[in-house]
């Protein structure tokens, strides 16, 4: 949200989102962090782009066109490798994550990125004890508590889900919603 035009935006624990072939796809420079060697061999095959691969203290990371994927752990980036993004999109990251982690999450990855880094954070919330995660449910209050030091958390939609979620309501979940 508010990303400057042409700027790198992380997409943290990225798996083979969509999501990178739509930043990339506004001019935008994508860097995603994941550590399944599969995905991300999966994610360039898929679109059957050529990629380069070069390796860093970082992990292995495969690069095609506007897309760098480094296939290594978000936790042990090295220092100064995301200060050079201006943006986060984080749609799947958070929710992945157990509770006892999240905190580490933000200490590590978030705290990685440079004063004025705008970001989108993309939650699910249910009911946590009619399901066990991932997807793991992340409420307004936590990602309040999570981010108040350094970011400034606004909610920009809050919507239900649940009816267009057949599969969570034969699971038994009674609420979903998507902030």
């Amino acid at each position: 949200v508010g990303a400057p035009a042409g700027c790198k935006v992380l997409v943290p624990l990225c798996g083979k989102s969509h999501d990178m072939d739509w930043l990339a796809g506004r001019g935008h420079q994508v860097l995603g962090v994941e550590l399944s060697a599969l995905a991300v061999t999966q994610f360039f095959a898929e679109r059957e782009l050529q990629t380069e691969v070069t390796e860093s203290e970082a992990g292995v990371h495969y690069r095609a066109g506007a897309v760098e994927i480094i296939q290594g752990d978000a936790f042990e980036l090295p220092g100064g490798l995301l200060a050079g993004c201006a943006a986060v999109h984080d749609r799947a990251a958070m929710i992945a994550l157990p509770h006892d982690l999240r905190r580490r999450y933000l200490a590590t990855v978030y705290a990685g990125l440079p004063p004025g880094c705008r970001g989108l954070l993309v939650t699910l919330e249910y009911p946590q004890q009619q399901k066990d995660g991932p997807p793991f449910s992340v409420d307004a209050a936590e990602v309040e508590a999570l981010f108040h030091d350094r970011w400034d958390a606004t909610v920009l939609e809050r919507r239900d889900i649940l009816d267009r979620e057949p599969g969570w309501m034969a699971e038994g979940i009674t609420e979903l919603h998507t902030s």
